[in-house]
């Protein structure tokens, strides 16, 4: 079989002793690591190995994308005014859109948002739980060559696109995991919509679900302060005690958002070893109270897992780890006024190891070492951005470089994106994908 060696002029490994290599590259057989190395060592071991990368790059392992919907605001990018207060943008403009989604406008949102974030380093999409046509996102997932998960839509709310009964939902759940078991490369998980639209029957058998197929469960939690003020009003308890309670939580659960939390609350998620997706931006594009309410430090300091995730085209915009990990970081120094608290390796490993950990794919990915699935990402470093180059690395890509920097990206040792453009939808068929969802948006808005 055919070596590839990836090199470039630093390897950032981000395994546990976070080591940097210099003029090295990452060895790749099939679709795993096979070696890491000083480059001129790895050329006598692999003399007829291929040699792609550059000597200048910057070589990361692949981003893991906590949090990101697929479907639904893709078809109207940054179309939603960003003066309304955020129950007007999810239930006045996503949802109707979503509600007349058909399962081409899927398959267009999902091929689009996936080549976005491939294109800016992102290997692994956690799709968020608002797929109305599962297959037709299964369908682009695999066209793009992401390795991610799937779900479908799911909540057993009286009036709403895609709602079901208790039973109609688990059976949509049910239908994705069959979907899904013959693709190594996508993982069928649980998804509901969360905050307070879920009863307390759907919410407890879809995690059993997920605990009985061995899967995971993602849904929505107190991104802003209304799903406090609905669970107190309806149970007498705030949101994550109440979940703890039925005995929803527990390893196999990402929560997404978590951001106005008690103690607690928090104490639930700890002991429970029950993980959450932090999308930073979208809380500051919908004006949801991150930096007057979020506790997300606290959790980390207390050992929870946590990934960050870029969430929608109209709640944070871009999908872009880079500058996400940056504001992230930003947060949390400047809250407490503290620049220990977050560096900029603890942030990218948010988007990577960390965020392995988090989604239970830390033994695969997340890391440049031996014996993981080869998913990584090229940096380039021609930009002006990288005019000088420091001598740690980490802190020039977090700080002063983007997304935008990625010239090439492998999944699963494939090379899914080559000198800034996807390898798997080329030419006409990716113009024409572009023009159809252009005429789209007019419709979907219906503005």
């Amino acid at each position: 079989m055919t070596i590839f060696l990836i090199r470039g002029q630093h390897i950032i490994t981000m395994n546990a002793q976070r080591e940097v290599l210099t003029d090295a590259a990452v060895a790749i057989e099939n679709d795993r690591i096979i070696a890491i190395d000083n480059f001129e060592k790895l050329c006598v071991s692999h003399p007829n190995a291929v040699i792609e990368g550059n000597p200048r790059a910057v070589i990361t392992p692949g981003m893991i994308n906590g949090h990101q919907h697929l479907t639904g605001d893709r078809l109207i990018r940054s179309m939603i005014p960003d003066t309304i207060d955020s129950q007007e943008a999810i239930f006045g403009w996503a949802v109707p859109t979503h509600s007349r989604h058909t399962e081409r406008d899927d398959y267009l949102s999902a091929v689009l948002a996936l080549n976005e974030a491939l294109c800016h380093g992102i290997t692994t999409t956690v799709e968020a739980g608002t797929v109305g046509h599962p297959a037709s996102v299964l369908q682009a997932q695999l066209a793009m060559g992401t390795r991610g998960t799937l779900g479908s839509w799911g909540w057993d709310v009286e009036d709403g696109p895609f709602a079901g009964t208790v039973s109609e939902v688990l059976d949509r759940q049910r239908e994705v995991m069959h979907l899904t078991a013959d693709t190594p490369l996508i993982d069928g998980w649980v998804t509901l919509v969360g905050h307070d639209l879920m009863s307390d029957e759907l919410v407890t058998a879809a995690s059993q679900l997920a605990r009985d197929n061995n899967t995971r469960i993602t849904f929505h939690i107190s991104p802003s302060s209304g799903d406090t003020a609905s669970y107190l009003a309806r149970t007498g308890k705030h949101p994550v005690r109440h979940l703890y309670d039925l005995g929803v939580l527990g390893s196999h659960v990402l929560l997404a958002h978590a951001v106005h939390l008690n103690d607690d609350e928090i104490d639930c998620i700890v002991e429970t070893d029950t993980a959450v997706a932090v999308c930073p931006w979208a809380y500051l594009r919908l004006a949801q109270g991150i930096t007057a309410a979020g506790r997300h430090d606290d959790m980390l300091k207390r050992g929870v897992r946590i990934s960050l995730g870029c969430d929608a085209e109209n709640a944070g915009d871009a999908v872009d780890p880079i500058r996400n990990a940056a504001l992230f970081a930003g947060l949390i120094r400047d809250r407490h006024m503290d620049p220990t608290l977050m560096s900029a390796v603890d942030a990218l490993a948010l988007h990577t190891i960390d965020a392995a950990r988090a989604i239970g794919m830390a033994d695969k990915i997340g890391s440049l070492e031996v014996g993981k699935q080869a998913d990584l990402v090229v940096f380039g470093t021609d930009g002006p951005e990288w005019l000088t180059r420091s001598t740690e690395p980490i802190l020039q890509l977090i700080w002063a470089s983007s997304g935008s920097a990625v010239d090439d990206v492998y999944v699963a040792g494939k090379a899914v994106v080559k000198a800034k453009k996807s390898t798997q939808i080329t030419g006409s068929s990716f113009t024409d994908i572009v023009a159809e969802a252009q005429e789209r948006m007019t419709f979907l808005a219906g503005r």
